[in-house]
Parts: C-alpha cells; sequence; structure tokens
C-alpha cells in the first residue's frame, strides 16, 4: 500500500509539472502573439483609435492629455497618429506656447508622449515633423536634417511605439529602401494596415532642387509599398487594407467638372478650370486607383492634414468618371479642436469599417 501511494503521489507530480509546463508554454506564445500584432483570432470585430494633427499649442497639449486618457482607458487595438505632431513652422508663436516647432526638445517630448500611450502607438510622419522645419521659428532647421533625425527616433526596430506593442515590418528591411524606416505594415485579425509617408505642403515637391530629388526618391519608395501591400493583401485572402499617410492628396483636383462643380465651386460662384493642375501627388491617386479597382474588396484611406473630420467617397476613376465604390475616405479631427475617431472593423460587415468621432468632454468648446 505505501508503494502504492509513492507511486501515485510521483505519478501525480509528474502529471503536475507536465500541465504546468505546457501552462508556461501556452502562456509564452499568448505573449509572443500579442506582441507581434494579429492576435484577434480571423473574423474577430476589433477596435483602434486614430488621431492626428495635435498637439500644438500649448492649450493642446493640455487637451490631448484628456484624449489619451480616454483612449487608454478604451478596449482598443492599437492607435495610431497619422502626422504633425506639432505646430506648423510658420503659423507657431511664443503667445500660443508649447513646445516650438522642429526643436530637440520638442522631438524627445513627442517621442515620450506615443511612448506613454498604453496601448501600441503608430506614428506616421507629416510635413510639420520636417518637411516645413527650413521656415520654422524661433529658428530654421534644415528638413532633410530633421527627416534623418526623425527617422532615427521614432521608426526603428520592429516593434510599435507605446507601452504595449506589436511587431511591426519596414520597408527598410529590403535593401533598396534602406533609408524607409518610417514605412511599416501589419495584419490584425483579417485586415492588412499600410503606411505610406506622404506629406502635406504638395508632398515636399517644387521648393528647391534638393527636395524635389528627395520627392521623387520617396515617391518611388510609397508607391513600391502600396504596390507590395495590395499584392500581400490579394495573396493572404485579407477582407480589406487600410492606407495610414498624413496629406491630404486632393482627390478634388481629380474629379470630372460635373463633381467639382456641385461640391465645390457652385456655392463660391467659380468654374471648374479647363485644365488640372500638376501636384505632388498625381503619380500616388493614379497608382491608387488603379490597386482599389484590382483588389476589389474594401480599401480606406486616413489622412489628417486638413484637420476637419469626415468619411466619403472621394475617389473617382479615371474613365468611368463615376465614385469608386470599395473605396473610402477618413479625414480625422484636429487642431484647433481635440477629439478622436473610433475605427471598428468587423470581417463579418460588407464594408468591414465604420468610423465614429469621439467627443472629448473636457475639450468641448463652449460655444
Amino acid at each position: 500500500m505505501r508503494n502504492m501511494g509513492r507511486t501515485w503521489s510521483a505519478c501525480s507530480l509528474t502529471g503536475l509539472t507536465f500541465a504546468l509546463t505546457v501552462a508556461y508554454v501556452m502562456l509564452l506564445f499568448s505573449n509572443s502573439a500579442t506582441s507581434q500584432g494579429g492576435r484577434e483570432a480571423p473574423g474577430a470585430r476589433f477596435e483602434f483609435a486614430l488621431i492626428g494633427d495635435m498637439p500644438y499649442d500649448a492649450r493642446q497639449e493640455k487637451e490631448l492629455a484628456n484624449v489619451m486618457r480616454a483612449i487608454d482607458v478604451a478596449e482598443l487595438a492599437f492607435v495610431v497618429h497619422d502626422g504633425d505632431f506639432w505646430y506648423d513652422g510658420a503659423a507657431w508663436t511664443e503667445q500660443v506656447g508649447g513646445f516650438p516647432p522642429c526643436g530637440d526638445e520638442t522631438f524627445e517630448h513627442r517621442l515620450g508622449l506615443a511612448q506613454s500611450s498604453k496601448h501600441p502607438f503608430i506614428f506616421v510622419a507629416g510635413d510639420n515633423e520636417w518637411a516645413d522645419c527650413h521656415r520654422a521659428k524661433p529658428r530654421t532647421y534644415d528638413p532633410l536634417e530633421r527627416l534623418a533625425k526623425l527617422r532615427q527616433m521614432f521608426f526603428h526596430g520592429d516593434q510599435s511605439l507605446g507601452r504595449r506593442t506589436i511587431r511591426l515590418t519596414r520597408q527598410s528591411e529590403d535593401s533598396r529602401y534602406a533609408n524607409f524606416h518610417e514605412n511599416v505594415r501589419w495584419t490584425q485579425g483579417d485586415v492588412m494596415f499600410v503606411t505610406l509617408h506622404v506629406i502635406g505642403s504638395n508632398n515636399n515637391l517644387g521648393r528647391t532642387p534638393e527636395m524635389d530629388a528627395e520627392y521623387s526618391e520617396r515617391n518611388a519608395a510609397n508607391l513600391a509599398w502600396m504596390r507590395q501591400a495590395f499584392d500581400l493583401a490579394t495573396r493572404s485572402g485579407s477582407k480589406a487594407i487600410m492606407i495610414v499617410a498624413q496629406a491630404d492628396p486632393r482627390f478634388e483636383n481629380t474629379w470630372p467638372a460635373y463633381v467639382q462643380q456641385r461640391y465645390m465651386l457652385e456655392g463660391l460662384g467659380l468654374k471648374s478650370p479647363e485644365t488640372r493642375r500638376a501636384t505632388g501627388f498625381d503619380e500616388f491617386l493614379a497608382a491608387l486607383e488603379k490597386e482599389t479597382v484590382a483588389f476589389g474588396k474594401p480599401v480606406v484611406y486616413v489622412h489628417g492634414d486638413t484637420h476637419i473630420f469626415r468619411v466619403d467617397k472621394p475617389l473617382f476613376g479615371s474613365t468611368s468618371r463615376r465614385a469608386i465604390e470599395n473605396f473610402t475616405r477618413v479625414a480625422t479631427i484636429g487642431y484647433p479642436d481635440t477629439h478622436w475617431v473610433r475605427a471598428i472593423v468587423d470581417p463579418k460587415e460588407p464594408n468591414v469599417f465604420s468610423f465614429r468621432l469621439e467627443i472629448v468632454e473636457a475639450n468641448r468648446v463652449k460655444h
């Protein structure tokens, strides 16, 4: 009997050890999956936050703290800031206060804000961060030097910013695009997400020959990265794709005359121009149209730049001259307003994405 008891105890101990080992391995696997993104099972619903064009001045630096508190307590997969993490270099004054544009201490402060996020934080570079630094006050900076600093501080390694992180794939992993650490992609559930370094100020085209050369290299990298993302999304069976960039690429510049009249010019007593003006976004918009039509599933382009929240269908077919139904634009709210956009992903819904503006009560304007 005594021997049987010893045998039972040894077997029980062995079984318990095995169970604990299995549990520990499963826990490690679970933690690893969480840190690498895509932790939602295929078909699962999830939500995330979109912000941009903030904080610009001392008032908004305080109000952003209210926004981040609201975001931190929400059940979210991640947060994306779509650029312009500080004021335009020309517009800032000492009277509005806050950290001055483009300075080293401003870089450090904003990086600290991103890293303090409870959720994984993905940052997308805007023109205020570097391209407009040549006109910053109280002192000017070399835009290319600021761009190099931005890449070194905000875009490195294979993890997002934030207290909890997700794994990102960077374009710079391809030696042909070694400089473009800021272009990233990740998959969450059934959806592919991709960021592009497309910025306001005409995408940095047309100011100097040096800036034009920078535009050409970055534009080529952006187009390659976008096409690769669509190809991967198609081959992997993604239900949808979201592209996030800072720039409003001025979709209306490509609209048919009848659409320009109806939605833009009639109320101003103007007529559509006879010829379409060239911009730093033309190649991007042409490629976006081609990839969106070929993909055939929901495509969302998120941007800041214009600071007014809207969800619409601004991409028109160059041949059909009609709105492309599977494309949606989301513009995030920004300075002087300080709120956030809740994005909801439900792969069971035909449109996959839905969006809701979240008004932060403490930041509500007294009208």
